[in-house]
């Protein structure tokens, strides 16, 4: 059984796409078929995947004389992983914001084996307005508007039925739109990246609401109007936990802040995101991990198109950066088995819903495989 996981923090700049772009790769090597989806119309998700010449070549640019064309410079690549036939997620619903039809669907990019990409494009904001004006029209039963908000899931579900996908990570932007609202509602269940710091626990008040409504909405009053010939997710958006994404701490004002504001995390965790406010000693149960500051490691993992994890000497990682190299390895291990766990623990059957859940009648469904 595929389970999918959103990546989501309503507050931009905490490392969404690092931490997708890193657990996808580790899962991987944890022997799990992966597919990364790049939902954020920034499409860094995709940037990070694919070099410059194979985007040109993904997004239709012009043939540009700083590479001698972008279709010459691939044809030269050993390894050919985007070709004319490749699609964005842009490109699956042009149909749709041209009326002319219905979803088109691409197969996913091979990026290595057990590991693949639905690639992102710019022009996916432009589907913001359609997805918007639909949502109300799906209350009234509209075939096309439901067509044009189940068109994420739809396009997920084929990518991952193609590549027999275990996992799949969607990379989401970090606001409350109906592109994200559209991309959410396709998510078993969400994860979530955090600074400790004010503003994320002030988009902790804005997300964990907005998602239990837009939940509770699409299965009380959207999802039974889905004829049965369009597929629909079943919006459970259950929430895994949170990631704490540490910054670097040099003085001791610096560290005092960061504990202050550690400590709010798993009260309003719970009562934003749950629904379910607890007193402030119930532990930190959905803390799945802390992650240290690799900064020094970004640009060396940036030059070398690899995870930061995979880094060698002939990459520039020398002497005491090896041995950060291999502790940045062991916590994404860490990280990574700690999300199969959880995922375990929500997806099982006859698990019993978060509290302040209101998605009770969401699909269940069994453990994920492990292949470890």
């Amino acid at each position: 059984m595929t389970v999918s996981v959103a990546l989501f923090n309503n507050k931009g700049g905490v490392g969404k796409t690092t931490l997708t772009y890193h657990l996808a790769h580790m899962f991987q090597r944890l022997g799990h078929r992966v597919l990364a989806v790049d939902l954020d119309p920034q499409s860094n998700l995709t940037a990070a995947f694919l070099d410059e010449e194979e985007l040109a070549v993904l997004w239709a640019e012009p043939e540009s004389p700083a590479w001698g064309g972008a279709s010459s410079a691939l044809s030269e690549s050993p390894i050919r992983r985007v070709t004319g036939r490749s699609g964005t997620v842009a490109a699956s619903v042009r149909p749709i914001m041209e009326g002319l039809g219905d979803v088109a669907f691409y197969a996913p990019i091979q990026i290595m084996d057990g590991l693949w990409l639905t690639p992102g494009d710019l022009e996916l904001s432009a589907f913001e307005d359609r997805l918007s004006a639909a949502w109300p029209n799906c209350v009234m039963g509209d075939p096309a508007a439901i067509r044009t908000t189940t068109a994420f899931f739809r396009i997920i579900d084929d990518a991952a039925r193609r590549v027999r996908a275990d996992l799949v990570l969607i990379d989401v932007g970090p606001n409350l739109g109906a592109i994200n609202r559209a991309a959410l509602l396709t998510a078993d269940t969400v994860l979530m990246p955090l600074a400790a710091d004010l503003f994320s626990l002030r988009g902790l008040r804005n997300l964990g609401p907005t998602l239990r409504s837009w939940r509770a909405m699409w299965q009380r009053d959207l999802r039974p109007k889905v004829p049965p010939s369009i597929s629909a997710p079943s919006g459970a958006m259950r929430p895994l936990g949170y990631v704490i994404m540490q910054p670097t701490m040099r003085l001791d004002r610096p560290v005092k802040a960061y504990q202050r504001w550690l400590e709010r995390i798993p009260t309003i965790f719970n009562g934003s995101v749950l629904g379910d406010p607890v007193p402030a000693d119930s532990g930190r149960s959905y803390e799945i991990a802390t992650l240290r500051n690799y900064q020094s490691l970004m640009p060396l993992a940036h030059d070398a198109r690899k995870p930061m994890f995979d880094l060698r000497a002939a990459d520039g990682a020398l002497g005491s950066t090896q041995a950060y190299v291999q502790k940045c390895r062991a916590e994404f291990r860490v990280l990574a088995e700690n999300v199969l766990r959880r995922i375990d623990e929500v997806k099982s059957p006859g698990s019993e819903p978060n509290p302040g859940d209101e998605s009770a009648g969401s699909s269940g469904g069994e453990p994920l495989p492990r292949r470890l």
